[in-house]
């Protein structure tokens, strides 16, 4: 695989930054990762970057050097994440619980597939054009999509995320085959917010993305005041040139077999994860493989 990928957050006008994002990757496959926790329930920070350490964590152990069934991996990883922090709000006797949006696409063999959860979204590119975007699990995306029809709410209001006491509502999109400079951005409402869907399109248009990212969120943050929200981005251009237009091109031809490179960190929740290693890994594993095993029974 080659790519190009540049990732920034940005704490704007808030007391904490509360975005996490990060992208890992083998030599056939790569994941890319940003979670908005929320505001308004405590720790929102700790279940945006538990979902990413999750998920990552399970793609180590799938990805070797690929993932067999992206679908029920995404699906499962997900569920795997919000468990996760619901044991973490056990754990500490919380009465309220973290919450935090997601969204995650992995990209091998000439194809992405992503999943989403509430409104921190992704955006496919292609020669100058939007060829799709998220749709953002909230009352005023759903509505304008025809799927559902409510008045007496704020429609600005998300009805999913990981963390909340009901199972997540969640979308998951692909296989999409990609062609060479086509960009993938996924960001936290922050910037999208700010943005219109032509701002951020012309801009990954005009630029690579090592200049396109850093000043989509400048601009977010100046249209969003003092009072703007984080700004959270990571995006990649799919097989760039030879010559990669900045230090941030990524080449795994050369990268063995059972060689993993990331930029999720660890934190705080070391132990949480190293629970998750020796046990809940190891029956998310089991699930997704059986997963796959009935998918491939219907299939034949």
């Amino acid at each position: 695989m080659k790519f190009s990928v540049f990732q920034v957050s940005r704490k704007g006008g808030r007391e904490k930054n509360e975005d996490r994002m990060g992208y890992c990757y083998t030599r056939e496959s790569g994941i890319f990762l940003l979670a908005d926790g929320m505001g308004g329930h405590p720790e929102g920070e700790v279940a945006a970057q538990l979902a990413l350490q999750t998920i990552s964590a399970l793609y180590q152990k799938e990805a070797r050097p690929v993932v067999k069934d992206v679908t029920e991996f995404l699906s499962i990883s997900l569920m795997a994440a919000h468990h996760q922090i619901i044991r973490y709000a056990s754990e500490k006797g919380m009465l309220d619980t973290p919450r935090t949006t997601l969204v995650a696409a992995i990209v091998q063999g000439n194809q992405a597939t992503w999943v989403h959860c509430g409104d921190s979204r992704l955006y496919v590119v292609r020669n100058g054009e939007l060829l799709t975007r998220t749709r953002d699990h909230s009352y005023l995306e759903q509505q304008s999509a025809g799927v559902i029809r409510m008045d007496r709410v704020n429609r600005n209001i998300l009805f999913t995320c990981l963390g909340s006491p009901t199972k997540p509502v969640f979308d998951v999109t692909g296989p999409v085959p990609l062609m060479q400079g086509d960009k993938i951005l996924l960001c936290s409402d922050g910037l999208w917010s700010s943005l219109t869907d032509g701002d951020i399109v012309k801009n990954l248009t005009d630029k690579p993305v090592a200049e396109a990212v850093p000043d989509l969120v400048e601009n977010a943050l100046r249209n969003g005041g003092e009072h703007s929200d984080n700004v959270t981005v990571i995006a990649m251009e799919w097989e760039t040139p030879d010559s990669f237009e900045s230090t941030r091109g990524v080449i795994t031809d050369s990268i063995s077999d059972g060689v993993f490179a990331s930029t999720i960190q660890a934190g705080v929740l070391d132990t949480l994860v190293e629970d998750l290693d020796d046990a809940a890994i190891e029956r998310s594993i089991a699930e997704i493989n059986e997963a796959i095993k009935r998918s491939a029974a219907r299939k034949n």
